[in-house]
């Protein structure tokens, strides 16, 4: 019987910096993928209940060990998945979340949509009244359409889609660029740069992130561990710029909503990613009928001067036919590694574990 959780991340009147693979400093994304949310929660993991327990929390998890070698260590279940994060808005008392639109188009969607199309387009995240309709219930209306018609023209035109907040995900957040000085230790030389940072709302509402957490069995002892942990992991800070005080968090742990069990209990023919996803075993049969984009990782392993390998992998809102699972990535750099090939610490590993939710599409 598995067991799932809602979990919030409020960051208050913190700024964050969340950098992305080919972006410098001065750039940064609103929200944390699946892979390095949990590369940072083992992390404090580990400095909170030390390297045993780390080992016992892995080992469980279907790896990909040696890319030279292809060697694979299959297990028959994931005893613990998680999404990526997403914005979630608290205006008084509703709570708006919103999901990753679905590459594919949801049941209902017209054929001709050419006056609309750059709107639709322009719509990555969904409310989740919106997602849910789209994509596991009635689908796409006359009305939704219409109304983005009427947008071509008028940005305020009324209609349910604007009521549920489909077109205000970015007031939620904003995102600055605070000047810095960097000063050379032996001449004293100053160098001007700027570091973007994300800006939470925190006056007239209460925006944040969040992220499902999905437990194979209940395992009430580790949920409370991993509980500990990320009030840890909150108290340190999540991403970059964490020295100026960026990244610290509250977190609230939270029972499944009654709205949420509907959807991840739903019927569909298709499945679509809110994480990131990784697998060895990919084949054609699997792609077929699969609708996807691909997301280059990569990233400094912490505290040190050294990247972790880059993985590609597919992206959330990607679309399958099968359900997806994937593996944790063994990405350990040769730096640390002996020439034998022995690890002179301990493995790096990139979670390419997946969380997907049952959706119906627009048949093809």
């Amino acid at each position: 019987m598995s067991n799932w959780k809602l979990v919030k991340l409020n960051f208050g009147r913190n700024p964050v910096h969340f950098g992305r693979l080919g972006i410098g400093i001065e750039e940064t994304i609103e929200r944390v993928y699946s892979d390095s949310l949990f590369s940072a929660w083992v992390s404090s993991y580990a400095r909170l209940f030390g390297k045993n327990k780390v080992e016992e929390l892995l080992k469980d998890f279907p790896k990909y060990l040696n890319q030279e070698s292809s060697q694979v260590e299959e297990k028959d279940s994931i005893p613990l998945k998680i999404s990526s994060t997403f914005i979630y808005r608290q205006i008084e008392d509703k709570t708006v979340y919103y999901l990753p639109r679905p590459i594919k188009s949801p049941i209902n969607y017209p054929k001709e949509d050419l006056k609309f199309l750059k709107t639709y387009k322009k719509i990555k995240y969904l409310p989740l009244e919106i997602w849910q309709r789209w994509y596991q219930g009635k689908g796409f209306s006359d009305k939704d359409g219409a109304e983005l018609n009427e947008r071509v023209t008028d940005k305020e035109a009324e209609g349910e889609l604007k009521t549920a907040g489909t077109f205000d995900y970015s007031k939620a957040f904003k995102i600055n660029k605070h000047p810095k000085i960097n000063v050379d230790r032996i001449t004293a030389a100053t160098n001007l740069y700027y570091t973007g940072l994300v800006q939470f709302q925190w006056e007239q509402e209460t925006s944040g992130l969040y992220f499902l957490l999905n437990f194979s069995q209940v395992k009430s002892n580790l949920e409370k561990e991993l509980e500990a942990a990320l009030n840890l992991l909150g108290e340190e800070g999540l991403g970059g710029e964490r020295s100026s005080g960026a990244g610290r968090f509250k977190v609230e742990w939270l029972e499944l909503p009654e709205t949420w069990n509907k959807i991840v209990k739903a019927s569909g023919t298709h499945h679509t990613l809110i994480s990131l996803f990784w697998d060895s075993s990919i084949t054609e049969e699997f792609l077929q009928h699969a609708a996807y984009e691909i997301q280059e990782c990569g990233g400094w392993i912490a505290q040190s001067n050294i990247r972790r390998q880059k993985l590609r992998m597919f992206a959330e809102g990607s679309v399958f036919s099968q359900q997806p699972q994937g593996k944790l990535v063994d990405v350990t750099p040769a730096e640390l590694k002996t020439t034998d090939g022995e690890y002179k610490f301990h493995p790096i590993y990139r979670s390419g574990i997946s969380l997907a939710l049952p959706i119906k599409i627009k048949d093809t």
